[in-house]
């Protein structure tokens, strides 16, 4: 859609990205912060603002944020202050909002993405704040009245946020789905868009190519999943280049984004400068992150997915498609490790991981892996020693294996009767095959050569799978020649 729209403007884009952090209790409260709980159950009275109630602060929630902060590259903060941010909603109990206004926990910082074209680019961050969730308004459950419910009113949020430095709606979505992978593999997030643990704001503006300033702001909501993000951003790059065309004004406002339909609407106007009477929360202490503190989180951080990438790519040696599957999901990049612990013979487990096993778990397993890493290692293992070949592994072992947690490979290849042939064994079954089929080893040898692939399968299903492809190739080619200068 974008290449269709004249060369002469230009789509700018900054995301608002708001991730829910997988704590137990909310933010400046006890109550669960668990989701699907019946409405209006994880709430107390500091949920719901009641006189003289106070708050204390989830050290959690700021070790997550920092563990994020330091992913990006962010500088920490060390003196924070919390916010109150004053606006009436009805899901919001208090009638302000704490956050962090002038002191955000993490400072600057940059995610980097790879382009359509396999380049990459450094898309540079703002700012990455605390603050706690709103409840949430229902409005499709009844004709004339909305619900309310506060569950999630209180849960810790940090809200990054891009410079406005995005230039295309591909590049958006890359940016979203390395944040989601960051976040998953740091612990600190499900990641869940459905479910909202996951949500994002589209600033879009559009100028023309060379001006010095930024065209007129749109903000986009109620995106609920990254293709979407990237639908959102496509059409209102071309309502607004329509508008700009037609010589007509762009109005600063909030839109919401039509799934169904593939449009954005708008929703309320945008003020130049919202006035949310900013003050410093008095019911909160300023808090500090000390040497300590900070070094001892970053000593517990997981690997982010672009170091597992760098480390898959420089240890294993492995190919940016097989980099792309294995740190795709966190516990297939941790299964992967697991094996290359136990074979030296990394390729191959790339590509039974990226082939077999994840095939297994996409039809039949819902995500568990089908084989512990020491089987599929001792699979591997068996096969590059020449114990069983490739085809009876996959065939047979594997299957086996996934219905037989108990058993090792070997229990498994002695039970399944796969214990590769001897050079003697196959030569004696390639005869009673060549004595079997006479007439076709006659036409092999004047000239129909691809008759060679009959023998083999013969040969295969005499052996039940257990023969060397390559040995099994080379013995049968040596009979068959035999044969025929015998026959001369």
């Amino acid at each position: 859609m974008e290449k269709s729209l004249p060369n002469e403007f230009q789509l700018v884009v900054g995301l608002e990205v708001h991730i829910q952090l997988s704590t137990v209790s909310k933010l400046f409260a006890a109550d669960s912060a668990a989701y699907g709980s019946p409405p209006n159950t994880n709430v107390s009275v500091i949920t719901l603002a009641h006189p003289g109630v106070l708050p204390k602060l989830n050290k959690q929630a700021v070790e997550y944020a920092i563990r994020m902060g330091l992913a990006c590259n962010s500088a920490i903060s060390r003196y924070c202050i919390f916010d109150r941010k004053n606006y009436f909603y009805p899901d919001l109990p208090k009638g302000f909002q704490t956050t962090q206004d002038r002191t955000p926990i993490c400072i600057g910082g940059e995610i980097r993405i790879k382009t359509k074209s396999g380049g990459e680019r450094v898309v540079e961050l703002n700012r990455i704040h605390l603050e706690e969730d709103a409840g949430k308004s229902i409005h499709d459950l009844d004709a004339n009245d909305s619900f309310i419910d506060l569950n999630r009113a209180g849960v810790p949020l940090i809200e990054l946020v891009t410079e406005p430095c995005i230039y295309s709606a591909d590049e958006a979505m890359a940016f979203l789905t390395e944040i989601r992978h960051t976040v998953k593999f740091l612990d600190i997030c499900d990641g869940n868009m459905e479910q909202g643990s996951l949500r994002c704001d589209a600033n879009i503006s559009v100028n023309r190519r060379g001006d010095k300033e930024l065209g007129q702001k749109v903000e986009v909501k109620n995106m609920n999943s990254i293709r979407n993000v990237g639908r959102a951003i496509n059409h209102e790059f071309k309502r607004q280049v329509d508008l700009l065309q037609r010589d007509e004004q762009i109005i600063s406002e909030t839109r919401l984004f039509d799934a169904n339909k593939g449009t954005t609407s708008g929703m309320r106007m945008k003020e130049e400068l919202n006035d949310y009477r900013y003050f410093p929360e008095p019911d909160l202490s300023p808090f500090t992150v000390s040497d300590e503190w900070l070094e001892e989180i970053r000593s517990k951080m997981p690997l982010t997915p672009k170091e597992l990438r760098d480390r898959f790519r420089k240890v294993y040696k492995l190919s940016d498609y097989d980099i792309g599957v294995l740190t795709s999901d966190k516990s297939m990049a941790i299964y992967f490790e697991e094996v290359c612990k136990r074979t030296i013979y990394y390729k191959q487990a790339a590509n039974w991981i990226c082939g077999a096993i994840k095939s297994i778990i996409n039809n039949e397993t819902d995500g568990e892996m089908p084989v512990s890493a020491t089987q599929l290692a001792d699979l591997i293992n068996a096969i590059e020693s020449g114990k069983i070949n490739h085809s009876a592994a996959s065939k047979h072992v594997l299957p086996f294996l996934v219905k037989n947690h108990t058993h090792s490979v070997s229990e498994a290849i002695e039970k399944l009767n796969l214990n590769q042939s001897g050079e003697e064994d196959i030569s004696n079954v390639i005869l009673e095959v060549l004595n079997a089929f006479p007439d076709k080893v006659k036409a092999y040898q004047n000239g129909k050569k691809n008759l060679i692939g009959l023998f083999m399968g013969e040969v295969m299903k005499r052996t039940k799978g257990s023969t060397d492809p390559k040995k099994m190739n080379d013995l049968l080619r040596d009979a068959l020649e035999k044969r025929e200068l015998k026959n001369r």
